[in-house]
């Protein structure tokens, strides 16, 4: 038993009125010593169940984004001076609506923007659609590629997928206490800002709850993370809806400013694509790239048009919208996928 880490969970799980929150500094060794294994797996269901109640602060979560940090996968900036795009989705997957992340991707990488994701299997509580099925599923079998693999992806085809079991165990390690515990840790917030990429990169962070945003920006703050948007997307993910109005945060240096996006204003019914197995979602996702007529054809066309958009590449949504419309129906984002897989 960790004597110093009893004192991190008495700390946080002594009851509604005497219960304290941890500085940056305590977060961050907590974290390390459950990542290390150091704290006991008594302890660690402990202190995410208690955690949980608490509800972690913007220091404790930028605190654990420094164990994060100092311990997970690092991708080295890229050869060339392109900002990498870092979308960050809840790695509990997805069980009502179609993911549509991994097609944008792929749409983005055709026009030259460099992609980069993260996540792992099919993890508690929620145990919806991962994006690694969905990888697979497209012929991409991304589950044993080192990490200079990795990089190599990134760099050549401008898209990289970090796979939490190969490339960081330790957080791995971590994942069957959401079972056993029966609740979603503060760790699932940690994941949608977490950036394995250690370059020049602008970080997109899914949300469901306003206090997890508030979290978020105030955490990123505290890293000097300037470049970064969140978006209250299709269950909590980087997926912008279409039945119902995007909720954007942007930040840009010191800048911050709020969107909300409704794709009806762009031409777009309100019909969300539902969720299918993994086969049928590839299925999709060809077709989409095959610029054959879908729902989830122009739900690809709204979020990738808004990314293109949000990168930089035009001044206007609609000119973006019609810019993935052209990527599409040229060949050049079926081609990526080709390229990807061969």
């Amino acid at each position: 038993m960790s004597k110093e880490f009893r004192e991190f969970l008495r700390k946080v799980g002594s009851g509604t009125h005497t219960s304290k929150s941890l500085t940056r500094q305590e977060a961050e060794t907590a974290t390390l010593m459950m990542l290390q294994g150091v704290a006991t797996p008594a302890q660690i269901g402990a202190f995410m169940i208690a955690h949980r109640i608490k509800r972690p602060t913007s220091e404790e979560l930028a605190g654990m984004l420094d164990a994060y940090k100092l311990l997970g996968a690092k991708l080295a900036p890229i050869a060339y001076d392109k900002k990498v795009l870092v979308l960050g989705s809840p790695y509990d997957g997805r069980s009502k609506t179609a993911p549509v992340s991994p097609a944008s991707a792929i749409v983005l990488a055709a026009a030259g923007i460099p992609v980069l994701m993260h996540g792992g299997d099919r993890m508690p509580t929620k145990e919806g659609l991962p994006f690694i099925e969905i990888w697979l599923a497209l012929g991409l079998d991304w589950q044993d590629l080192a990490i200079a693999q990795v990089q190599q992806n990134l760099e050549q085809h401008h898209l990289g997928f970090v796979y939490l079991p190969k490339h960081f165990p330790l957080a791995q390690s971590l994942v069957p206490y959401r079972e056993q515990i029966g609740k979603r840790p503060p760790f699932a917030t940690l994941e949608l800002m977490w950036s394995p990429y250690v370059g020049n990169q602008f970080i997109v962070s899914g949300f469901v709850h306003p206090p997890t945003e508030t979290n978020i920006r105030e955490a990123f703050a505290m890293h000097g993370i300037t470049e970064f948007a969140t978006v209250k997307g299709w269950e909590g993910s980087v997926d912008l809806p279409r039945s119902r109005t995007g909720i954007i945060g942007i930040n840009r240096s010191a800048h911050f400013e709020r969107l909300t996006l409704s794709a009806r204003n762009y031409g777009f019914s309100s019909e969300d694509p539902a969720i299918a197995d993994a086969s049928e979602i590839a299925t999709k996702i060809v077709s989409a790239l095959k610029a054959e007529p879908s729902e989830y054809l122009n739900s690809l066309f709204w979020n990738s048009g808004f990314y293109l958009w949000l990168y930089g590449l035009h001044g206007e949504i609609s000119e973006a919208i019609a810019h993935a419309q052209e990527i599409i129906s040229s060949g050049a984002a079926l081609q990526k996928l080709q390229d990807l897989q061969t």
